[in-house]
């Protein structure tokens, strides 16, 4: 019992020290290089800090733990997108650029909602997963056309300059190894206490390995948010989050032989959370173009709910069926109308800011 502790928490030291050094590493990058940095989070930083998820998932799928791979992809969009924003917003509201929301977010639902439409006859093919990884490379040359105009920055002293970007990509390079290697020796520490407390691979997969192949994310975007990089840190989730449905499940399910199983109670409840909290994202990143506290309450006391239900169900609780009711009839009601209400009064406000401006720009004229 001494020794997972001892691992989680070297594991867990290890992921602080490595977000830390890839963060300050990427910036000093995108910065000598002209890259955007919107651009480096949905890709560099997003690639790395879902490493841990390709790794576990693959693994997973060659030892036939499908239950944990499925449920490690699924369960690590809901905790990057209801935990880590939540969390991280509540402790320090986050900017969010107009890009992610005009065009990042929308093909994040719609990755999502594809996902859903391949799983729904029980299974992932190996030709529906070879479909996603095609996607992948679709985006991947997307958000190369679109940061092309970056690339070209003019260059005084190209040795120098050469030699910096060296020693900044060495560094990110350790901080992604610390990173992985963290998440590693706390998940591996993590599972032995969820076995220890009898829990099912698909809960296992949806909590204890989703919460910790996010862990990365969860560092990263709380320094990217504290240092004042909004890019790095809201594109690294969204980034994240469209890696981990083309290229962690289309990548990995290209090593599995067979289709891969989605079980019934996946799709019925787990997937649902992941599309609406993927849709939910809009009208918070909309208004304002940032994440304020108490948005990033609702994110998280909507996983916190999640986590309560999946209990509840696991468990056969008494309470599952009066919590649902709660859930479904007033609490998810209330806060559907305050968002409604608050997105109207951001549309008219913008509208209003537009109108004022085109009369300024005519009585200048």
């Amino acid at each position: 019992m001494i020794l997972p502790i001892v691992w989680f928490i070297v594991g867990l030291v290890a992921l602080v020290g490595g977000a830390e050094i890839m963060v300050r590493a990427v910036s000093k990058i995108a910065t000598l290089l002209g890259i955007s940095k919107l651009i480096i989070g949905l890709t560099v930083v997003a690639f790395g800090t879902s490493a841990p998820e390709l790794a576990i998932s693959i693994q997973a799928g060659i030892n036939g733990q499908t239950d944990i791979m499925i449920g490690n992809i699924i369960g690590s969009n809901i905790s990057n997108t209801l935990l880590i924003l939540g969390l991280v917003a509540v402790i320090i509201p986050i900017k969010v650029n107009i890009s992610i929301i005009k065009s990042d977010a929308p093909i994040m639902i719609g990755a999502t909602l594809l996902v859903f439409i391949f799983a729904l006859n029980g299974f992932v093919s190996f030709w529906e997963c070879l479909a996603l990884s095609l996607l992948l490379l679709v985006y991947l040359i997307y958000l190369a056309r679109q940061g092309s105009p970056d690339f070209v920055v003019p260059i005084k002293k190209p040795e120098k300059k050469l030699s910096t970007s060296i020693g900044y990509t060495l560094a990110c390079i350790v901080g992604f190894v610390l990173l992985i290697s963290g998440a590693r020796w706390m998940i591996d520490s993590a599972i032995i206490f969820a076995e220890m407390a009898g829990v099912s691979e698909l809960v296992v997969g949806l909590t204890v390995v989703a919460v910790g192949t996010s862990l990365p994310e969860v560092v990263v975007v709380l320094v990217a948010a504290l240092k004042n990089e909004r890019d790095i840190a809201v594109g690294s989730i969204i980034g994240s989050n469209i890696l981990n449905l083309l290229a962690v499940l289309g990548v990995s399910g290209l090593f599995i032989e067979g289709a891969i199983p989605v079980q019934s109670v996946l799709l019925q409840f787990d997937m649902i959370v992941l599309i609406a909290a993927s849709l939910l994202c809009i009208p918070i990143f909309y208004t304002g173009y940032r994440i304020e506290r108490w948005e990033g309450g609702i994110f998280f006391f909507f996983y916190l709910s999640y986590l309560f239900y999946l209990y509840l169900s696991n468990t056969g609780h008494s309470w599952l069926d009066g919590f649902t009711n709660l859930m479904i009839y007033i609490v998810l009601p209330v806060i559907g109308l305050i968002l409604i209400i608050v997105t109207a009064l951001e549309m008219k406000k913008r509208s209003r800011f537009k109108g004022f401006k085109t009369v300024q720009s005519k009585s200048d004229s």
